[in-house]
């Protein structure tokens, strides 16, 4: 089975004044296509750094990063934006939506960066707000929708352009257990259409959601493991088809 995502011996030291700071310590870790995997570690694991790097949004020290079949570890910043806007779907934990643009207009945005034209914008982004159950809110702002609305609104975003991998940080972060629970049969519903999903969390429950688990320690690898007893909160009355 090849893997969509590739690591070999990642390394990251950021420089602090003359300190030198070990962030990650050769990590290796293969990642398969429809694979649904959290990452979890406390702070300072060096959680963040990996999704950053998975992300395309920072390049290791040393090491290699094979993202399908392509080596990212050594790509300029022209390159590793466009490997990012076309291969990765973000979902943040404070949505990082636009606030004066409608829903409808944020979903559409990675489109804009793509190229593609206004009509076919807008048709793949409500097609993508229909999906995740937000059709009757796409002309609506951020501030006119609940919390648990506009993380469906950044999920729609991250799908947006068909990507192979769905790369989500702490996404439930700042919503109730009610609507977490929602956002998470989302992401279920998302794996079940075929995605590549990643969870960042420090929080149990939400990575029992993942199929495998790995933890990171102090930037390196502490286990990696098969959870033998995924939770769901599927609803199969709310289905997420991909396109």
């Amino acid at each position: 089975m090849n893997s969509i995502i590739s690591i070999k011996e990642l390394t990251k030291t950021y420089i602090m004044g003359t300190a030198k700071v070990h962030a990650l310590r050769g990590v290796s870790l293969d990642l398969f296509k429809n694979e649904y995997v959290a990452l979890m570690g406390p702070s300072g694991s060096g959680k963040s750094t990996l999704m950053n790097l998975i992300g395309c949004l920072d390049t290791p020290t040393s090491g290699e990063y094979w993202l399908n079949g392509v080596n990212v570890s050594t790509m300029d910043d022209n390159d590793l934006a466009e490997a990012r806007n076309k291969e990765i779907g973000f979902v943040f934990q404070t949505f990082n939506l636009l606030p004066r643009l409608t829903a409808l207009d944020n979903v559409a945005l990675p489109l804009v960066y793509a190229g593609i034209g206004k009509t076919a914008r807008q048709d793949r982004a409500k097609e993508v707000l229909d999906a995740v159950g937000l059709g009757d809110r796409m002309h609506h702002k951020p501030n006119e929708l609940s919390g648990g609305q506009r993380q469906r609104v950044a999920v729609a975003r991250a799908l947006v352009n068909n990507p192979s991998i769905i790369l989500a940080d702490e996404p439930t972060g700042n919503l109730d257990t009610k609507t977490s629970i929602e956002i998470m049969a989302l992401f279920e519903e998302i794996h079940r259409a075929g995605n590549t999903v990643i969870v960042v969390t420090h929080e149990p429950d939400i990575a029992a959601h993942a199929q495998r688990i790995v933890r990171l320690r102090d930037g390196e690898v502490e286990s990696d493991v098969k959870n033998e007893n995924v939770a769901s909160a599927y609803d199969p009355s709310h289905r997420y088809h991909q396109e």
